[in-house]
């Protein structure tokens, strides 16, 4: 080997293989063609050169071997033209540029600090190859225009891939940063925990592997599509930055990973799985949110065509912006006050959603017992700028709901100013608001939801189905002149009656008094006459006729509670008459039932469409009716059994939880014109004495009183309260003794019931009995009376002490 000093005194390596070992420090010198530098253990070389010599073929070759060291100063030093320098395991290089088709190789364990790949002015760009094992260490920036194969990058390295470079299976961990700058490229990259790889001003990349605890930013101008290639999810504390003006497609978050689209940037196509988490400032599409996972949408944020599926939730805060969303069953969305629903949300049966008041967009209730959307915000009233729309169901408990939290139900009264709003009246004056397509036909109702709140359900209050020559049309739409088919049961045969007229009122429920008296409408479930009758859930009011064996029978006397019952969840409610030119047995709902027969309450309706006068005098059941009205025991009874046979028959059927419990102890006592409540002081099973204070002009026999239309059940026709059944009274004073027979009179004092009996008579449970002057002057007396029936009575009934609540 020689070395050849130039005139400017550099060395030169010219051929053969040149070793410098432990101590030795070599310093500017130029390996050239077919020349060999070894940096043994404990050698140093400072700012070598490697180039080819004019007219041979191959470049220069550096080494450096485990204790060595080769540094170069930055972008001054480079090797270049085929030169090639390779760092064994243990060795380390720093600083230097490789040029023109070099290539500098870090061998694993092999460690490099501040190098770069790039163009030294002309010719093609070197080329830096880590192995496996290989390490890039150090806080400055190494800079790479070329091409660049493995190694990691570590402890505050950082590597800039500029236009023309290629980073390919590196590993940026533990404080490494890879950066791929505009026309730079990163493919097959290893982020690992504390690493960071960074796309930038169009950047590029593919094959990126993300390990937990890794980051991944995609910048400015840069499009990460991850389709096609393998899986890019952020896991165990991993996270993905899409910054403004990035766009990040097919990517997933699970398992306590994140990706986080900032405000300007794009995210689409992204899977939200168990415990990972989408935050979106910016905008995000055709994301998915499984079991555990999660979606944020902050304030600014938008997001779109959004399926949330079974576990999976979704969360838009105030100012952001939720849009065309599915929630499937399980899962759950919640769009909190000052946030915009901007299309469609979709709640899946069994899915939940809780909106505000404010929200606008459209939620839509997929499936006839859709429980799933919360509105709050509606305490003190409001109106709702949300569209509510598939609002559907059969009957209350068996329909769509909406819960209302801190609204209460008791006392609201509904008010339908179009076909598609509801304005819910509350008990305090406030009023509530909904846009609810086709409201008006299927009813709204609120009911205590069981949590300090209201739910709302359908309650169908208009559309019942009459039969007329063009059809079945609902009741509502009915107008004088319309023809009607009217069953004629003397002939056996149909026949069509003329309306002459139509007559609507507003009902309002009154749930103090008795529930045949109340104004509760009484819902017969589908099939629950016969199969097919009536052909659905039919409403009506409880006088309401039905017809049964050439007879009409009220239907309050076949209520059994399960499958004809009073429909509580109804408290106002529309209710129609049609009246043809005789009264007829008619059908609505595939049920006989009777058309109006006016008895005298015309005046309470109000007419709607054609307009008609109508002279002559009221009729009666007797004289003018389509059929005789059926209310003996001997002919219900057996209807109601056969009707409650039924029940299993009947889909939806109410569940009974009212036991009836009844006493035959009457509590019988007296209460005189003062106040004074006086108790038997004898009494055997059908006989009471009673001792009176001076001057008793009068007393009350008060006691327990039931309704036989209670206690016996609905197909008795006697809704008269009863008390107890009193025969003969006497009253002993001052050796005499005198009957008292007013109770027996024709004229009874207030609080008895006219009896086909001569020697007896029922209370109402507070009746009147006067006494006459016989306990004047200060005599005392004793009343005797023989009662001859008493009870059964409703266990929970207080005797009666209220004179004006049951007087006759």
């Amino acid at each position: 080997m020689s070395i050849v000093y130039p005139s400017n005194g550099t060395p030169y390596l010219t051929s053969g293989t040149t070793t410098f070992t432990s101590g030795q420090v070599v310093s500017g010198v130029t390996v050239t063609s077919n020349s060999q530098e070894i940096l043994s253990s404990g050698a140093t070389g400072i700012q070598q050169t490697i180039e080819e010599a004019s007219g041979n073929t191959g470049g220069g070759e550096i080494i450096v071997l485990s204790g060595a060291q080769l540094l170069q100063k930055n972008d001054t030093g480079y090797w270049q033209n085929r030169g090639k320098i390779i760092v064994s395991s243990g060795g380390f290089i720093s600083g230097g540029a490789t040029t023109s088709g070099g290539i500098t190789t870090i061998l694993s364990g092999g460690i490099a600090k501040d190098i770069h790949a790039g163009n030294a002015g002309s010719g093609s760009i070197g080329t830096i190859i880590f192995s496996s094992g290989a390490i890039l260490e150090g806080t400055t920036v190494a800079r790479f225009e070329g091409t660049i194969s493995g190694g990691t990058v570590t402890s505050g390295a950082q590597i800039n891939v500029l236009s023309g470079g290629v980073l390919s299976n590196a590993d940026a961990g533990n404080g490494g940063t890879i950066t791929v700058s505009s026309g730079g490229k990163s493919t097959s990259t290893v982020i690992s925990s504390g690493g960071t790889l960074t796309f930038t001003g169009g950047g590029s990349g593919s094959y990126t592997s993300l390990l937990a605890g890794g980051t991944l930013n995609i910048g400015s101008g840069t499009t990460y599509d991850n389709q096609h290639t393998t899986s890019l999810t952020a896991t165990s504390g991993a996270q993905i930055n899409v910054l403004s003006g990035g766009v990040l497609s097919n990517a997933d978050a699970a398992a306590f990973g994140n990706i986080v689209v900032s405000k300007g940037g794009t995210g689409q196509d992204i899977i939200i799985s168990s415990g990972g988490g989408l935050w979106v400032a910016g905008i995000a599409s055709d994301t998915s949110v499984n079991n555990g996972g999660g979606i944020a949408i902050a304030s600014g944020g938008v997001s779109n065509n959004n399926n949330v599926n079974s576990g999976g939730k979704i969360y838009a805060d105030s100012g952001s912006v939720l849009g065309l969303t599915s929630v499937s069953s399980g899962g759950s969305a919640i769009v909190a006050s000052g946030a915009t629903i901007s299309d469609v949300v979709t709640i899946q049966d069994g899915g939940t959603a809780t909106i505000w008041n404010n929200t606008s967009g459209t939620i839509d209730l997929s499936g006839d017992t859709n429980h799933g959307l919360t509105i709050s915000g509606l305490e003190s009233g409001g109106t709702v700028s949300t569209v509510i729309s598939g609002w559907n169901g059969s009957k209350p408990g068996n329909s769509d709901s909406i819960d209302l939290p801190g609204v209460s139900a008791d006392g609201a009264s509904y008010a339908y100013p179009s076909d598609d709003q509801v304005v819910v009246t509350l008990a305090n004056g406030n009023t509530i608001t909904l846009n609810i397509p086709g409201v008006k036909n299927t009813g709204f109702i609120l009911s205590d939801d069981g949590h300090g709140g209201a739910s709302a359900e359908v309650c169908f209050l208009s559309g019942s189905m009459i039969r007329t020559s063009e059809g079945d049309v609902a009741v509502e739409d009915i107008q004088i002149g319309d023809e009607v088919i009217a069953f004629d049961w003397r002939n056996d045969e149909d026949v069509v009656r003329q309306v002459v007229w139509v007559g609507k009122a507003r009902a309002t429920v009154r749930p103090d008094l008795p529930d045949d008296e109340a104004g509760w409408p009484v819902r017969i479930l589908k099939d629950a006459i016969a199969d097919g009758v009536p052909y659905k859930d039919m409403l009506i009011t409880a006088e309401h006729c039905l017809f049964f064996r050439d007879r009409f029978v009220p239907v309050r006397m076949l209520v059994n509670g399960v499958s004809i019952f009073y429909d509580k969840s109804i408290t106002s409610y529309d209710y129609y008459h049609v009246e043809t030119e005789q009264h007829s047995v008619i059908t609505a709902d595939g049920m006989l039932t009777e058309s109006y027969l006016d008895t005298g309450n015309r005046s309470s309706f109000r007419q709607e469409g054609k307009i008609a006068t109508l002279r002559g005098a009221v009729k009666n059941w007797a004289d003018d009716a389509g059929a005789p009205l059926g209310v003996e025991r001997s002919f219900v009874e057996p209807l109601f059994r056969t009707l409650e046979w039924r029940e299993n028959s009947v889909v939806g059927t109410k569940i009974s939880t009212t036991k009836i419990e009844t006493t035959t102890d009457p509590d019988l006592h007296l209460i005189t014109q003062t106040g004074a409540v006086i108790r038997p002081m004898r009494k055997t099973a059908h006989h009471y004495s009673f001792m009176l204070p001076p001057n008793t002009e009068s007393v009350r026999i008060v006691s327990r009183s039931s309704r036989p239309s209670d206690v016996i059940g609905p197909f008795v026709d006697d809704r008269r309260y009863m008390g107890v059944a009193v025969a003969d009274v006497q009253l002993q004073c001052a050796k005499q003794q005198f009957d008292i027979t007013s109770h027996l009179q024709d004229e009874k004092p207030s609080g008895w019931h006219d009896t086909d009996w001569t020697d007896c008579a029922w209370t109402n449970g507070n009746a009147e009995l006067p006494l006459g002057d016989h306990l004047t002057h200060g005599k005392m007396g004793i009343l005797s009376m023989t009662i001859r029936a008493a009870g059964p009575y409703l266990l929970n009934t207080k005797p009666n002490s209220d004179m004006k609540k049951h007087s006759a």
